[in-house]
């Protein structure tokens, strides 16, 4: 197999199925497991089929020769790279939504499992895009989108070289910027986080960085009890942007209630 520089290999069924119905990105071709059936393979060669990508079968250790490891669950696939995208992007979805933008921005995140997670629940939270830095963070990479079960396939998201840059850009576009903090006085359920906003969460040793958190408008924390001293990122990522989710759907729809 001769492998053309500027692709990469997706693995599992999940982002291989994704991406087939994204149709972000250029799918050379499809490798499925011999003599492995589920309906969920079926679907990824059914739409192979209807795109007229090839599909060719290996066995089950070619496949993890393939992808070095053992998560492929019978499914891989020849792709582009990840369409990052700008800002400007992520405005435009907001648009089209008419709503304000909701945007996560991951400071230096570097655990792909954690990544993964954050990207599943903004997508099912209504994020409107993520935004990572290039350098000194997971970059979405196949096991990012493994670990975000296809997820990633489908979120906008933008890679910046200076992340307190982009906080200057999204704040002259009206978009308010709130740091997660665990030694904040502010919780999240007190904060306000109906209108354009931006939710900034840190790395797993760290937290968000210190001159990254000066740029922020307000901090704010999770209220918490027992002896551990704070939820991991993905977690606290999930609470916060589920918490915005809450508010923005109460204020955009009176007389509509939610648990």
């Amino acid at each position: 197999m001769n492998f053309q520089k500027k692709t990469e290999i997706l693995f599992g069924i999940h982002p291989v199925l994704e991406t087939l119905r994204a149709g972000r990105r250029k799918i050379s071709e499809i490798y499925l497991a011999k003599d492995k059936r589920s309906q969920r393979l079926e679907d990824i060669a059914a739409l192979a089929e209807s795109f007229n990508i090839p599909i060719k079968k290996y066995s089950p250790s070619q496949l993890t020769a393939m992808i070095a490891g053992d998560g492929h669950q019978g499914a891989a696939a020849m792709v582009s790279p990840y369409p990052a995208v700008e800002l400007n992007d992520m405005f435009q979805a907001a648009k089209d939504q008419g709503k304000p933008p909701f945007l996560l921005l991951a400071d230096s995140i570097e655990d792909t499992q954690n990544l993964g997670a954050l990207i599943r629940t903004a997508l099912c939270a209504g994020v409107h895009g993520i935004i990572i830095p290039k350098d000194r963070a997971a970059p979405p990479n196949p096991a990012v989108s493994k670990a975000s079960a296809g997820a990633m396939e489908h979120i906008l998201l933008a890679l910046v070289t200076n992340m307190v840059n982009a906080i200057g850009e999204l704040k002259e576009k009206g978009v308010w910027i709130a740091g997660m903090d665990g030694k904040a006085e502010t919780s999240v359920f007190k904060s306000d986080l109906s209108g354009a906003l931006g939710i900034v969460i840190g790395g797993e040793e760290k937290g968000v960085r210190p001159l990254v958190k000066r740029h922020c408008d307000f901090l704010m924390a999770i209220p918490q009890s027992g002896r551990i001293d704070s939820l991991n990122a993905s977690a606290a990522g999930a609470v916060v942007m589920y918490e915005a989710f809450r508010q923005r759907n109460i204020f955009s729809h009176p007389g509509k209630k939610f648990l």
